[in-house]
């Protein structure tokens, strides 16, 4: 298991008129938690996570994995994104390995790790099937298996269920969690829905409107299996959606002042 320490990390888009998407974040991710990262869009989620991936660096401060600074991409992290981004023309095996068979793994290990984590990810039966064959909800499993499939200890997800339909979403965030539990990875996980959040997570961060600021940061601490209308989880909701009402206030008044 593996977590991050990110002091003081900001990050400035240069040009004409300089950006700034995020601004002195402070924060540590702990060895196997489920951390979610909340916040309006245009807030710098998917900046934090690609900083974290190691696809971009900050401006200023540092993050540091293990106590080692990231000064780019690592095969200790796995990504995924929204869109899966499969190759169409290589089988949903193929593309599952692509990882293992660039780093030269012999075919047939590689194939019984790819087997493994198609089986977890409940694609069993669909290695020989190409993208187009697949759901929207599928692709998207075979993108968390192409992440497991080089065994990270980090787990990074921007936003990945959020181009497919409720009930698969539902049935997406249970099988993660069973996937999490049984793999006993860190798993640090962007949204913008409270439910799914809390829903999830054992710490909610929620990010200031942009510069993407850290406002709150919300304590889950339900054990799992979790239902989904048990009132202390909808308390935190609650308290969460306030949150979000007052930040945005007071991004209004800094704007009007």
């Amino acid at each position: 298991m593996s977590g991050f320490t990110i002091e003081n990390v900001s990050k400035v888009y240069g040009g004409d008129l300089p950006t700034i998407s995020l601004q002195h974040i402070n924060l540590q991710v702990r060895d196997g938690e489920f951390l979610c990262v909340l916040g309006p869009s245009g807030c710098g989620k998917s900046t934090l996570l690609e900083l974290l991936a190691g696809l971009q660096l900050p401006t200023e401060g540092d993050i540091l994995l293990d106590g080692e600074k990231v000064q780019g991409p690592t095969r200790s992290s796995g990504v995924v994104f929204q869109d899966a981004s499969l190759y169409p023309w290589r089988t949903i095996s193929q593309n599952v390995g692509l990882g293992l068979e660039l780093a030269g793994m012999k075919k047939a290990e590689r194939q019984t790790l790819v087997d493994k984590y198609l089986n977890m990810v409940g694609l069993e039966g669909f290695s020989s099937k190409y993208p187009h064959h697949l759901s929207g909800g599928m692709r998207q499993r075979a993108g968390i298996a192409r992440a497991l499939v080089s065994s990270p200890s980090i787990l990074l997800m921007d936003e990945p269920f959020g181009a497919v339909d409720h009930l698969t979403r539902l049935q997406l965030q249970q099988d993660l969690l069973r996937i999490w539990q049984e793999e006993k990875k860190t798993v640090v996980f962007v949204t913008h829905d409270v439910s799914e959040a809390v829903f999830l997570a054992d710490r909610v961060v929620l990010l200031s409107p942009r510069p993407g600021r850290i406002h709150h940061i919300f304590d889950v601490p339900h054990e799992r299996p979790r239902k989904r209308e048990d009132a202390s989880l909808l308390k935190i909701q609650n308290d969460i959606y306030s949150a979000i009402y007052d930040v945005k206030t007071e991004a209004d008044l800094e704007f009007t002042i």
